[in-house]
């Protein structure tokens, strides 16, 4: 399973609709202090359940939303979709790639999606479980966290290395998120460019 795409439409310094193409392999995101590097990786954190606004660097959550600029207008709305693929063994899922999407208005009012069918974000958490992917995993490394752990104590910095090490369990749930509607979803193969 990987990560084949990231949208971004209204999340932080993404005003525009944004996509962000990954391919197999290492991806380094890299560029000047302030151009939004951090806001990607908070934007995959956010769309994977984060609820911390402060883990988001920021006060509450619609402080995610496009705050607007000299010659821009605020957003009111926020979007983050993540696309992954190749993700039937690890999911145990029919399909080949999933997308899940997030949204936030400014209202306060939150939605989650599943391959474009609404769903909870309990059902995200689920679909998850036993991956290795979340938005607490060290799949995803937030600004300042691997300072942290390399400066952390060697009996620290053990378990975290032993904790993302450990193998996902062979065990899933047999209840799947949003099974009733998985059936009836389509999946584009390509992602519109």
């Amino acid at each position: 399973m990987y990560l084949k795409a990231l949208k971004l439409h209204g999340f932080k310094s993404f005003a525009d609709p944004t996509t962000l193409k990954f391919e197999p392999g290492v991806t380094a995101v890299v560029g000047p202090n302030g151009c939004g590097k951090s806001n990607i990786a908070d934007s995959i954190r956010w769309v994977l359940g984060e609820q911390s606004a402060k883990a988001l660097r920021g006060g509450k959550m619609q402080d995610v939303i496009f705050e607007g600029a000299d010659t821009r207008k605020a957003a009111q709305i926020c979007e983050v979709s993540l696309l992954l693929t190749e993700c039937e063994k690890q999911l145990g899922s029919e399909f080949h790639e999933i997308e899940i999407t997030r949204r936030v208005h400014r209202d306060g009012q939150s939605e989650y999606a599943f391959n474009g069918q609404p769903c909870r974000l309990k059902d995200i958490q689920k679909l998850f479980m036993d991956t290795g992917v979340g938005r607490t995993s060290y799949s995803i490394m937030a600004q300042g966290q691997i300072d942290q752990i390399l400066s952390s104590k060697p009996e620290e910095r053990r378990a975290v290395f032993e904790e993302a090490a450990a193998s996902p369990s062979t065990s899933r749930s047999a209840a799947r998120p949003c099974r009733s509607s998985r059936s009836r979803i389509r999946i584009s193969p390509a992602w519109p460019t």
